[in-house]
Order: structure tokens, then C-alpha cells, then sequence
């Protein structure tokens, strides 16, 4: 795939088995950052719902979209099954101004690094649509520091400044890991987990 790009297929394909990033549980980074979130929460590319489902368990009002139907049934069969009350929708990240509501918080675990330069743009913008003013976002990607390869794009704090310039405050990026499944055969990532940014971003009023 072209520049590390990844187009819907590959995805559908990745869930026809099970994606690297599935580790049936939330990121740890997210666990550790849960007293740091408030409100209501979107969160955005939500795959399975485990982070999602995370914050519903601790009283959150949560909404995942993703723009794919099969991770969005496990993610609505997982919260009926733990008796949680999560919103999943199908729904493509870049299309967030359609959205009825906003949010007083917003999640991306792993989608922000998936985008072109172009959609990113329309991305942001979307978040900003959707996002009370004073509201954060809490942001986990692929870090510039994790070695070419496998895997999305590699993202530069600068990269991150750029995109989030405007009604944006960038309270900070925290050098972090992603937490990837313990038994991938053909992937390969640096030995602890993929380094990644977690980045706190508050939306201005």
C-alpha cells in the first residue's frame, strides 16, 4: 500500500481474522489516562469497542463509530453481553459533522495515523464539529520513533502540531507504546510494542 495508506479493503480483510490491534482488552495507555477523561465520550474508529466499552463500564456516556459493519456487531454484542449501555454506529470518521450531538470527550486509538494528508485535514475538522469547546481529545498513534516497516504511517510530533493548529491547544504528547497482539507471526514491531504519542488535545472555545 502506497506511503503505508491503507484502504477500506485491508481492513475488511484484517477483520476477517483477527487485526493485530485487537488485543481483547483496553490499550493500557487509556487505563491509565481514565481519570484524566470526562463526560460524554466519542470514540472515534472504535473497532471492537474495547476501549469504549472501558469507559462505559465506569459510567461514561459512550458512542463508537467505525466504518465497518463486522467490528461494529462485536462491539454491539460485547456490550450486551456485559449488560453495558454503549452506543455503536456505522459510521465513517470523516463524515463526524453528521453527527446529532456533541461530546464532552473524545478517544482515537489508532486511527489518526491511517489518514492522507488530505483526510486528516477533514478529520480534525470533523473532530472539531463534534467536540464541546474545552473538551479534549485523547489521541494514541504510531510514533515516528517506531522503525520503517510494518504497519501505518509514522507520525512526528510535528506532524501533530500541524494538524491540530487553529482552535486547537496541544497540552501534550507523551512518548507511549501500543500494546499489540502477543502472537503475530508475520508482523513485526519493535520488542515491547510499537512506539506511539499519546497526546492530550483540548478543543478551544
Amino acid at each position: 500500500m502506497a506511503d503505508n495508506i491503507p484502504k477500506k479493503q485491508d481492513f475488511e480483510e484484517a477483520y476477517q481474522g483477527k487485526p493485530p490491534w485487537d488485543i481483547e482488552k483496553p490499550q493500557p495507555q487509556f487505563v491509565a489516562a481514565a481519570d484524566q477523561v470526562k463526560g460524554s465520550i466519542l470514540d472515534v474508529g472504535c473497532g471492537t469497542g474495547e476501549n469504549a466499552l472501558f469507559f462505559a463500564e465506569r459510567g461514561h456516556k459512550v458512542t463508537g463509530v467505525d466504518y465497518l459493519e463486522q467490528p461494529i456487531a462485536q462491539a454491539r454484542q460485547k456490550a450486551q453481553q456485559r449488560n453495558l449501555p454503549a452506543n455503536f454506529m456505522v459510521m465513517d470518521a470523516l463524515h463526524l459533522d453528521e453527527l446529532p450531538e456533541q461530546f464532552d470527550s473524545a478517544i482515537d486509538c489508532g486511527l489518526f495515523h491511517v489518514f492522507s494528508d488530505e483526510d486528516r485535514a477533514r478529520y480534525v475538522a470533523g473532530l472539531a464539529s463534534v467536540i464541546k469547546p474545552g473538551g479534549r481529545l485523547f489521541l494514541l498513534c504510531f510514533s515516528d520513533k517506531e522503525p520503517p516497516g510494518d504497519g501505518p504511517r509514522r507520525i512526528s510530533k510535528q506532524d501533530i502540531y500541524e494538524a491540530f493548529s487553529g482552535h486547537w491547544q496541544v497540552e501534550s504528547i507523551e512518548e507511549a507504546r501500543f500494546e499489540a497482539r502477543s502472537d503475530l507471526k508475520d508482523i513485526q514491531f519493535s520488542p515491547g510494542g510499537p512506539y506511539a504519542w499519546f497526546c492530550v488535545i483540548r478543543r478551544e472555545p
